[in-house]
This record gives C-alpha cells, structure tokens and sequence, in this order.
C-alpha cells in the first residue's frame, strides 16, 4: 500500500479535527447523535463534511447506527461514522434516544473538551448525579473534510468503522491517556493538542482497516495496497499534471494498457484516466481555495494547457467556473 498516496489525499481533503466531548454514562443510559450534516454548522462551521467518532476509555457499551444491528465496544475500541449516519451508543441494546438537535446550537461550549454526564433517560448534564458512579467513560469528537470535488477515501469506508484496541495500544492509547488529562486539567494548548491527536488517530485507524480487509476487497483503499493499481496511484498524484496515457502508465507500472485498465477499473471502479481528471479537478480546488493564482497558471498546474478546457472541465465537476468557485470558497 502507497502511504505516500494516502497522505497526499489526506492533506488535499484537508482532514482537520474539532470538539470534544468527555462522556460518563452512568445506569441504563443512552445518547442518541442526528445526522452529521444536520449539527455540522454548529460543531465545524463552514466545514464541507463532518465524521463523528467514539474511543471507549472505560467500561463497555452498545453502538448502532440507527435501524441496523448493534455492536458491543469494550475499553479501547473505536468507531467512527464516515458517512455521518444518525447513530445510538448506549449501556443496553436497542435503546434510544431523543437525538436533541437544538442542545448542538445552544450549549455554551468555553473550552474543551467539554464533559457530558448521560444516566437514566434524563437530558444529558456536565456532571452524573451525586452517588451515580460512572459505567462507561467515552472520549468524543468530529472529524472534518473535504467532499468536493473529489475525495476517493470517504465513499470506500464502511458507515460504521469498528476497530478494536491493538496490542499496545499504538495511537488508540496515546490519544486517550491525553484526552483523559485534559479533561481534569484544561491547560492550554490542550484544544489544539487533541485536534493533532484525533487525526493521526483518525489516520492510524484507516491503515488498521485496510489490514483487515479480505484479499477479494475492492474500492479505493484496496487500489491502493494492490502492486499494480497501487503503483498506478502513486505515480498519478506525484505528478498530475503529467501528459499521461495508458500505454505510458501501463509501461511504468509494469502491464499492458488492457491489463492496467481492466483492474484498476474492478478495483477502484473507474478507468485511471477519469480517475486523474477527478484527482486534477481537486488539486486545482486547492489551487483555488490557498492563493491568488490566476486560473490560467492553476490550469497549467492541473495539467490543461488550455485554460478554456481547464474552465470546462472545472465546471462539468464542480456545477461551477473557477473563479465562481474560488469565491464560494473563500465566502
């Protein structure tokens, strides 16, 4: 698997990580979370896409996604929701909740992380009701990223990304220990230290993933660790603006162009040439949103020697011209 690869995609969706919540969950309790897209202008404003995920500190507890079968957590586990689906943790299964949009919006949130205490069917408080000891500890956050135009790594992840604790612990560890001491301490710094954290754990858990994945697995993070396609990939995002064509991709990744074509299409689910015009369309986005370069040398960087074409091409991805766009962005 190219890490190279997975990184350049990483840092042009710009993952980022804001919010933290310290959960206590005392008896029979459950917290209920709505669709991400439906408090992300409260927890990550202007962000394109929000991912919420859950690290099991202490105790163990049931999570679901809304109507599907539910999972046991155990201390160490964590999961993730990359699509943003409306999901239920609590300390039984097939509890629910009232998912309370409108407490996103209102709580006043000073410093993080902000603790948040769930017992019985009570609203949730700062604090678990005086001689309630706490069942299960959480450590809570969002991820946010990019969308558009083109982010390959949201659409091949599950709705619900469940890994268990390594041995060692490795990132899961770290990043709880930390999350822990800030929540008693709140020094400063600590806001900024967790958001680093959470991504590289964030990132530590999808190369976990993709370890687990079965031999027959298709999809981008598949492509990815396949010697061909993978190769392919690398060579596509180290240099975009190459004049590629099948033959000369196929040439250096070492396959014929039919060859080349048929797996990177079973793989990745479409032929390397509509892949690198998506990849180009999201390197110009970047381009657009970072500086003031005017569209023509950002056409040239994206490949185009024409900046009519880049324009056409930038439209039929985007539903917008360049310029139009680079001002939505920066509004």
């Amino acid at each position: 698997m190219s890490q190279d690869t997975l990184s350049d995609v990483l840092r042009s969706v710009r993952l980022r990580g804001a919010v933290f919540y310290y959960v206590s969950g005392g008896r029979d309790w459950a917290a209920e979370a709505p669709p991400s897209k439906d408090i992300a202008p409260a927890v990550m404003a202007g962000v394109d896409h929000v991912m919420e995920y859950h690290v099991v500190a202490q105790g163990d507890c049931w999570c679901a996604i809304v109507g599907e079968k539910p999972v046991r957590l155990a201390a160490g586990d964590i999961v993730v929701f990359p699509h943003g689906d409306a999901h239920v943790l609590s300390s039984a299964p097939g509890m629910r909740a009232d998912p309370n949009i409108g407490w996103y919006y209102e709580t006043k949130i000073e410093q993080l992380p902000f603790r948040v205490a769930y017992h019985g069917m009570t609203p949730p408080s700062a604090e678990l009701p005086e001689g309630v000891a706490s069942q299960t500890t959480l450590v809570c956050g969002f991820l946010g990223c990019d969308l558009r135009p083109f982010n390959p790594l949201v659409d091949t992840l599950p709705r619900m990304l469940h890994l268990r604790e390594p041995d060692g612990g490795g990132w899961t560890g770290q990043f709880l220990r930390q999350a822990v001491a800030e929540s008693q301490s709140k020094r400063p710094g600590g806001e900024a230290l967790l958001e680093r954290m959470s991504e590289m754990m964030f990132v530590d858990a999808v190369r976990r993933y993709v370890d687990t994945l079965p031999e027959e697995s298709t999809g981008w993070l598949a492509g990815l660790r396949d010697r061909y396609v993978g190769r392919a990939l690398a060579l596509l995002h180290a240099k975009p603006a190459e004049s590629w064509t099948i033959d000369e991709l196929g040439r250096q990744v070492g396959l014929s162009r039919s060859a080349l074509h048929e797996r990177f299409a079973q793989l990745i689910g479409q032929p390397p040439m509509q892949y690198l015009t998506q990849w180009r369309m999201q390197v110009a986005a970047g381009l657009l949103r970072s500086g003031n370069a005017n569209v023509a040398s950002i056409a040239l960087e994206a490949g185009y020697d024409s900046e009519a074409a880049f324009a056409r091409a930038f439209k039929r991805a985007t539903g917008l011209p360049p310029a139009a766009w680079r001002r939505q962005a920066a509004a």
